[in-house]
């Protein structure tokens, strides 16, 4: 067993001397193939929905229908975190934007298929690449205080998120005349039940009901007999309906957190590795994540649009209340099908997105804890992921339950919460996707950090634009939103200047240690061989700055949901 190096390599001050490239030395010490795997359940055969792929399967797919059938096997982890993103709080969010914003605001959506794409398609590379879950590799690269301070706000967004999802079960079934006594407690038993099956396969299939049942909005959308060229001009034209204020600036940033989420890259990377999905299979990956995120916009585009056509010159515009309120006017304006639709598609989002945040939470508690965090595994052989999940679920529940509780703002809340947390957890996606030591030959070339940065500062703006809105409430939010982005701007051009001269000034000479191994065999080596890098004083001002913009952000959007509850 090799010795574990010291967890920081020496510093030196000669230039010149480089220690070999972790494309060809590092992963020489571990060997071709040994992937980091911190549970042997996340080794063997590929076990998907709709086929199988062996552990040592090395035929190559030439024909169309040997790629579609290896598709079909590994197609799974990115549809489920695309469509799970359309959950109770999403249809929520959108309802909400079309009933009061018409179409106005799809052209929010247009502009998140790159920001779901990129930030995505990172984890995967993460996933498969390292077999090791987002908060232990954050926990390996940047400290276990910074890994508890992402995982503990996960853990409260994706709780109180979870909330919503039960507030989703119950909106959709007091259509129907169902108690929320009955139908949130037997929702609870239901998830349990599909997770805790002991079979990974019997899940996705599980969730892949759920996935096909979101195509219901379709229907639903034909009903409310939209007009092709508003929904295109809402698409294309930036707009807000009656004006940008703190109220529709709100939305908007709400619109944004629930459909580009933290806890999807905790939970994609994790499935991943869960699925056994190794570097051969990322292009395959890849495609099932693009069709994701084209099927949530697509769906959220329906559903923003659906709600802007039934009730516009109607008294139902301009007046949301909530999903369930929502589903009682449509059957009012478009017939009960229309309702009945409705209330179907807010069920299966409530339930799907309740089972992958779920999820989400015990692999990264289970990443941090160590503990044995697979869907591979019976609950007799993981006892603490299962415990963990089921508390979550019951505890989320049991929330709902209780009379006079604030359901309708607590949606709200939470997914503009989202939208403030994610900054932070993209940046420690890019630092890692940038790690030589954990990606090797798969990190991100020059063009994606470019694009990465720019997604990452944008959604930094918009939190900022949140915390201007919520502190001076008559400010002109058009102008300074203008404002702000001409600051990014230079700060962007001024930052990629810097990083130019960096880079022609940097040159170093690569010590050849050997062969390189091909790009597709080439998997991260274990943790204990990783040497941790140099904690420079700008990255740990970063960080410690990402930390006080977080609870700033926090409160101040606490006191926004105050507002808005007084209100």
């Amino acid at each position: 067993m090799a010795a574990k190096p010291p967890r920081g390599p020496a510093r030196s001050s000669a230039p010149s001397t480089v220690r070999p490239s972790a494309d060809t030395a590092t992963h020489t010490q571990a060997g071709a193939g040994e992937r980091a795997v911190l549970d042997s359940a996340h080794v063997g055969d590929i076990q998907g929905a709709f086929g199988t792929i062996r552990e040592h399967d090395t035929e190559g797919r030439r024909g169309w229908r040997s790629r579609g059938l290896a598709l079909l096997a590994i197609a799974g982890p990115g549809l489920i975190v695309m469509v799970g993103d359309n959950d109770a709080g999403g249809v929520s969010t959108y309802s909400q934007a079309g009933q009061n914003y018409g179409t106005s605001l799809l052209w929010v959506l247009l502009l998140l298929i790159p920001v779901l794409i990129v930030n995505q398609e990172m984890v995967v590379r993460l996933g498969a690449v390292t077999g090791v879950g987002h908060a232990r590799l954050i926990a390996e690269r940047f400290g276990r205080f910074w890994a508890w301070f992402s995982v503990v706000d996960l853990f409260v967004l994706n709780f109180l998120t979870i909330v919503t999802e039960f507030i989703g079960v119950n909106f959709a079934l007091s259509y129907f005349g169902v108690s929320k006594y009955v139908s949130v407690p037997i929702a609870v038993v239901l998830l349990v039940a599909i997770t805790a099956s002991g079979s990974f396969r019997a899940w996705e299939r599980a969730m892949f009901v759920f996935v096909f049942a979101n195509f219901l909005v379709i229907p639903l959308f034909f009903l409310a007999h939209p007009r092709i060229g508003s929904i295109a001009h809402g698409l294309v034209i930036p707009g807000i309906h009656g004006g940008a204020n703190s109220t529709s600036v709100l939305l908007i940033i709400a619109i944004v957190g629930t459909t580009v989420a933290p806890w999807q890259l905790f939970f994609q990377q994790s499935n991943v590795i869960d699925k056994r999905i190794t570097p051969r299979w990322i292009n395959y990956e890849r495609l099932d994540t693009w069709v994701g995120a084209f099927i949530v916009v697509i769906g959220a585009a329906a559903l923003m649009s659906i709600c802007a056509f039934a009730f516009e010159h109607s008294q139902y515009f301009g007046n949301f209340n909530n999903a369930g309120a929502t589903a009682s006017a449509l059957s009012s304006r478009l017939g009960s099908a229309a309702g009945g639709f409705f209330a179907v598609v807010l069920l299966n989002a409530s339930l799907i997105g309740a089972a992958a945040l779920t999820l989400a939470t015990s692999y990264a508690l289970g990443d941090l804890t160590r503990t044995r965090n697979s869907l591979h595994r019976k609950v007799t052989e993981a006892k603490g992921f299962y415990a963990v999940f089921t508390l979550l679920v019951a505890g989320a529940g049991g929330i709902v339950l209780i009379p006079g509780a604030p359901l309708g703002v607590i949606t709200t809340a939470v997914q503009a919460l989202a939208g403030v947390l994610l900054p932070s957890a993209t940046v420690f996606l890019l630092l890692l996707c940038n790690d030589r030591d954990v990606l090797g030959p798969w990190r991100n070339p020059p063009w994606l950090n470019v694009l990465s940065s720019v997604i990452i500062s944008v959604l930094v703006l918009l939190s900022l634009i949140l915390m201007a809105t919520t502190v001076f409430p008559h400010i002109d939010v058009t102008r300074f939103a203008l404002i702000g982005a001409s600051v990014l701007a230079l700060g962007l051009s001024g930052f990629g200047a810097a990083a130019l001269r960096s880079r022609a000034g940097g040159q170093v000479t690569v010590i050849d240690s050997g062969p390189q191994i091909p790009k597709q065999q080439w998997t991260m080596p274990p943790l204990a061989l990783l040497q941790r890098p140099v904690a420079s004083r700008g990255r740990s001002l970063a960080l410690a700055g990402m930390w006080g913009y977080l609870i700033l952000s926090a409160i101040l959007l606490a006191v926004k949901a105050a507002q808005l509850s007084g209100a």
